[in-house]
C-alpha cells in the first residue's frame, strides 16, 4: 500500500513509501536534506514500522522538538494504523 504523510515542523514537506505487512520500503522525502534523507531512505528499506519508530523516534533537528527522521516514525505508525484498518 502507498502512503503519503505531510510532515510537520521540519524542512521536508512530505514522506512517501510503501507499506505491506508492516515492512517499509521505497521511502522518499520532499524537500529536507538531499542527501542524508535519502540516506535514512535507504537504511530503513524492509525493515517493520516498529523497528524503524524504536530508532527514530524522538530524534530532534537543532532547536526543534522533531526532526526528519522523527517524522517519519511519526509517519510509519500511522501507516500500520491505516493498513490494518
Amino acid at each position: 500500500m502507498h502512503y503519503t504523510y505531510r510532515t510537520s515542523g521540519t524542512c521536508s514537506t512530505k514522506i512517501d513509501f510503501e507499506i505491506n505487512d508492516g515492512k517499509i520500503t521505497d521511502v522518499v522525502f520532499t524537500s529536507g536534506c538531499n542527501g542524508n534523507l535519502k540516506a535514512i531512505g535507504k537504511l530503513v528499506d524492509g525493515w517493520t514500522a516498529d523497528d524503524i519508530s524504536e530508532k527514530l523516534s524522538g530524534n530532534t533537528c537543532g532547536f526543534r522538538d522533531t526532526s526528519c527522521a522523527d517524522q517519519l516514525a511519526k509517519a510509519v505508525m500511522a501507516a500500520k494504523a491505516a493498513e490494518k484498518a
